[in-house]
C-alpha cells in the first residue's frame, strides 16, 4: 500500500523567486497566463514563451519555463542546454514547494471540491521532478542519473496521491447519481437542493470541503521512502464498449444502464417473478452500490468526460498535469529494458503500460499545454516505439490505434497550425504505413522551423528514411546535414555516410570502376571520421552504445585489411547499412520491393564480386544469415526464416561468437528474431487475443525465447534490443504467458 507522506514534510529550502501567496482570484489567473504563454513553444516561437513567463514569477511561469529547457534539452541533448535544464528545473522544484508548504495557511485561497489545498502546486512540484529526473538520467554523470532515479520514486509518490483524490471525487460522484436515480423525483429535487446548499457552505468555509484527503509530498532532502503500491488490479481497458451495463439485484431484476445518457431502464429476469411496482428499498440501495463500483471502474478505465470536473482554471491545471505526468512516468519505467533493471530498485515501483497510456490519452482531453505535450508523447509511443518494436498487441492500449492517432494529430495541427512538432509526426504517420517516399517528400516540402532542435529531429527522421528506401546519395547528404544541427551522435551520422557510400561502391565496383573508385574513397574518408568524433559523449558514466560498436566495427576491419593485405573498403564485411537498417527496425518499414532490395544488397557479400566471403568467420556469415532472416519475416516468409536462423545461427554454441573484435550480438537477436517470427504467425489469426488459449504451445515457445534474450549476458547494443525484449514480454503479459 502506498503510504501518504506528510504535506509539510521535508527539509528546509530557501526559496528561490517569489514565495508570495495567491488569492482565489490571482491564482487562475496566474495559470492562465503562464500555460498561455508556454503554449507558443507548440507553435515553435520560444521567444514568445519566454517573454509570456518572463512577466510572472508564480510557480506556474517558473514551471513554464522549465517546460521550455527541457523540450530544448531532450529534442537536442546539448551539454550546455541540458546544464541549464537542470539549474531551471530545480528552482522551478524550490519555489513550487515553498508555495505548497505555504497554500494551508492562505485564508483567501481557492478551495477545489476535488483536491486538497496546494495540491496545484504539488503537481507543479512533481512535474519538475519529473522532468528534472529525466534530464539527470541522461546526463553523462553517473551520480546525477542515480539522482534521477530517486527523483521519479518522489514524483511517484506525489503524483499516486493526487490521482486517489481524483478516483475519490469520481466514486462519490457516481454514488451521488446512482443513489439519486433510484429515488423518487422529489426527493431527488430535494437532495439536489441540499447538495447546492452544502456545497456553498463548504466553498465559503474552505477547508471543510476537504475531508481525510492527504497528498504526498517529496523534495530534495527527503531521506525516507516507502514501497508503493506495485500492483493495479481491474486496471484493463475494454476491447470494446457494449453500450449498456447490466447490475442484477437480489431480487432478481437487472438494471439495465445506459452510460452514455445515463437512462436506466428494468427488466424483469425471466425466471424470477418480480411485481412492476418500484423495486424496494433494499435492492435499490444494493443496485445503487453495485452500479457505482462499475462505473468508476468504467471511468478510471476509459477516462472521465471531463466536463465533470468543472472548468476551473485551478482543478483544470491539477487534472490535466497529473495525468501527463503520471502517465509518462508509468510508461516510461514500463520501457526500462533488461540492461537497467538493476536500476529500478531505486525507483521501487514497477512501470504500468496500460495505465500510463489511459492518463496520457485522458490528459489529451485538455486543451493546454499538458495535454499537447501528452500527444507528443503518445506519438512517440505509437510512431517511434511501437513503430521499433515487433511483439506488440493487436488490440487495446499497447496495440496502434491508428484512426485514433489520426484524429488526435488533426486536431493538434488545427491547434497549434505553425508548429513543426505535428508535421514530424505526420511524416512518421507516413513511414508507419510503409510510404517512405511521400514522407520524405513531405519532410522536404515542410519550412524550416526556427527552433533549431526541431530542425534537427526533422532531418533525422528524413535521413532514416532514404537509408530504408536505399537512396544512398540522398542518405549520405541527409546525414551530413544533420551533423551540422546537433553535435551529440557525430560519430554515428559519418558511419552511416561511409555505409552509404559502401553501397555505392559495391554497386559500381565492376560496371563503373572509375565511379566505384571515387565512392570508395569517399565510404573510407567518413569511417576515418568516426574514431575522431566518439568516446566524447557519455550516458550514466559509460559511453554511448552506438560509439562503441562503430569503433569496434572500424577496427575491425582496418584488422582484416591487413591481415588479408587488401585495402580497407574490401576488408568491410556484411553491408554495414542493412544493419543500421536492422538496429532501427527499418524492415517494419519497407514495402515489399525495398525488403527485395535489401536481399538483393546481403547477397553481395557472397557473390561473385566479393572475393573474400571464404575467408569469413562465423560471426560475420552469422550477421548474413540474421539480416537475410529478418528480411525474409517481413516478407512473411516465417518458415525460411526460421529454417535459417536454426541452421546457420542457433545451431552454433554462443561462445563461438565471442572474442576479440567479434559481431557477439547475432546470437541473442537470433533468439529474439525466433520469437518474432513465432508471432508473425499468429498474427495472422484475427482472434488470437480472445482466444489465446487456443495457440498456447506457439505462445510458450514464444515466451521462452524471449525470456532466453532477457537473460542473456552483455552483449553489443543490448540495451537497444532489450527495448524490444521488455515490450514483448509485455504483451506476453497480456496474453497470460509471462512465464514458461
Amino acid at each position: 500500500m502506498l503510504r501518504m507522506g506528510g504535506w509539510l514534510g521535508g527539509s528546509k529550502h530557501k526559496p528561490y523567486g517569489s514565495t508570495q501567496s495567491l488569492n482565489a482570484l490571482e491564482e487562475p489567473s496566474q495559470i492562465e497566463d503562464a500555460m498561455e504563454a508556454v503554449s507558443h513553444i507548440m507553435s515553435d516561437d520560444v521567444d514568445a514563451a519566454e517573454a509570456g513567463l518572463n512577466k510572472g514569477s508564480s510557480s506556474f511561469h517558473k514551471l513554464g519555463k522549465g517546460v521550455i529547457i527541457f523540450m530544448r534539452a531532450t529534442l537536442g541533448f546539448e551539454p550546455e542546454v541540458m546544464r541549464e535544464a537542470s539549474e531551471t528545473l530545480a528552482d522551478a522544484e524550490s519555489t513550487a514547494y515553498e508555495h505548497q508548504r505555504r497554500a494551508h495557511r492562505v485564508p483567501h485561497a481557492y478551495h477545489s471540491p476535488i483536491f486538497p489545498p496546494g495540491t496545484e502546486f504539488a503537481v507543479c512540484l512533481a512535474e519538475a521532478q519529473l522532468m528534472s529526473a529525466v534530464v539527470g538520467v541522461l546526463n553523462e554523470s553517473l551520480t546525477e542519473s542515480i539522482k534521477g532515479f530517486y527523483k521519479l520514486r518522489k514524483a511517484y509518490l506525489t503524483l499516486e496521491g493526487i490521482m486517489e483524490a481524483e478516483r475519490k471525487y469520481v466514486r462519490e460522484r457516481s454514488s451521488s447519481s446512482v443513489n439519486n436515480a433510484f429515488k423518487p423525483k422529489a426527493a431527488q429535487a430535494q437532495n439536489t437542493s441540499a447538495n447546492v446548499s452544502a456545497t456553498s457552505s463548504k466553498n465559503v468555509q474552505g477547508k471543510e470541503n476537504i475531508v481525510n484527503k492527504e497528498i504526498p509530498s517529496a523534495v530534495d532532502g527527503d531521506d525516507e521512502f516507502f514501497d508503493a503500491d506495485e500492483d493495479h488490479a481491474n486496471t484493463q481497458t475494454p476491447t470494446k464498449y457494449i453500450g449498456h451495463l447490466g447490475v442484477q439485484t437480489k431480487k432478481g431484476e437487472t438494471i439495465e444502464v445506459d452510460t452514455s445518457n445515463q437512462m436506466l431502464k428494468k427488466e424483469s429476469n425471466p425466471t424470477v417473478e418480480t411485481p412492476l411496482e418500484s423495486p424496494s428499498p433494499d435492492s435499490v440501495s444494493d443496485t445503487a452500490e453495485e452500479f457505482s463500483n462499475l462505473t468508476v471502474q468504467k471511468t478510471l478505465q476509459e477516462g472521465s468526460d471531463v466536463s465533470i470536473f468543472g472548468e476551473h482554471p485551478v482543478d483544470t491545471f491539477i487534472l490535466s498535469g497529473s495525468n501527463f505526468c503520471f502517465g509518462i512516468l508509468l510508461l516510461m519505467i514500463s520501457l526500462v529494458p533488461p540492461a537497467f533493471a538493476t536500476l529500478l530498485k531505486i525507483v521501487g515501483f514497477k512501470g504500468d503500460r496500460e495505465r500510463g497510456i489511459q492518463m496520457l490519452w485522458q490528459a489529451t482531453k485538455f486543451q493546454d499545454i499538458h495535454g499537447a505535450m501528452a500527444g507528443l508523447v503518445l506519438f512517440g509511443y505509437y510512431n517511434g516505439l511501437t513503430g521499433f518494436c515487433d511483439i506488440i498487441p493487436q488490440s487495446g492500449e499497447g496495440s496502434y490505434p491508428k484512426d485514433r492517432c489520426r484524429t488526435l494529430l488533426a486536431e493538434m495541427r488545427l491547434r497549434y497550425p505553425k508548429s513543426h512538432l505535428w508535421l514530424i509526426e505526420e511524416a512518421r504517420m507516413l513511414a508507419s504505413d510503409k510510404q517512405l517516399e511521400n514522407a520524405v517528400e513531405f519532410m522536404g516540402n515542410c519550412t524550416e522551423s526556427p527552433l533549431k532542435q526541431l530542425e534537427a529531429l526533422q532531418w533525422f527522421e528524413r535521413s532514416l528514411n532514404t537509408m530504408y528506401m536505399h537512396n544512398y546519395q540522398d542518405c549520405s547528404v541527409a546525414f551530413q546535414k544533420c551533423v551540422t544541427l546537433n553535435n551529440w551522435s557525430h560519430g554515428l551520422y559519418y558511419y552511416i555516410c561511409g555505409a552509404a557510400h559502401t553501397e555505392l561502391y559495391r554497386e559500381n565496383k565492376t560496371k563503373k570502376p572509375d565511379e566505384a573508385k571515387r565512392q570508395a574513397e569517399k565510404a573510407t574518408e567518413f569511417f576515418k571520421k568516426v574514431p575522431q568524433h566518439t568516446g566524447r559523449k557519455r550516458f550514466m558514466a559509460r559511453q554511448l552504445p552506438f560509439d562503441v560498436f562503430t569503433n569496434r566495427k572500424i577496427q575491425k576491419w582496418e584488422h582484416r585489411a591487413s591481415e588479408w593485405k587488401c585495402d580497407f573498403i574490401d576488408a568491410i564485411g556484411v553491408s554495414p547499412l542493412e544493419e543500421m537498417i536492422y538496429f532501427w527496425n527499418g524492415y517494419k518499414r519497407m514495402r515489399p520491393d525495398h525488403l527485395e532490395t535489401s536481399l538483393e544488397r546481403l547477397a553481395w557479400s557472397e557473390g561473385k564480386e566479393n572475393p573474400h566471403w571464404e575467408k569469413e568467420g562465423l560471426d560475420e556469415k552469422a550477421i548474413l544469415a540474421l539480416l537475410r532472416a529478418a528480411t525474409l519475416r517481413n516478407l512473411g516468409k516465417m518458415d525460411e526464416a526460421k529454417s535459417m536462423l536454426q541452421e546457420e545461427v542457433l545451431a552454433h554454441d554462443r561462445a563461438s561468437f565471442k572474442g576479440h573484435l567479434k559481431d557477439n550480438w547475432t546470437a541473442p537477436c537470433a533468439h529474439y528474431e525466433m520469437a518474432a517470427n513465432i508471432w508473425r504467425g499468429l498474427e495472422e489469426n484475427a482472434e488470437l487475443l480472445e482466444r489465446p488459449e487456443e495457440h498456447a504451445e506457439e505462445l510458450k515457445e514464444c515466451s521462452k525465447w524471449l525470456e532466453d534474450v532477457a537473460k542473456w549476458e552483455s552483449y553489443d547494443l543490448d540495451a537497444r534490443i532489450g527495448m524490444k525484449v521488455t515490450t514483448a514480454k509485455d504483451t506476453m503479459k497480456r496474453l497470460g504467458f509471462s512465464s514458461v
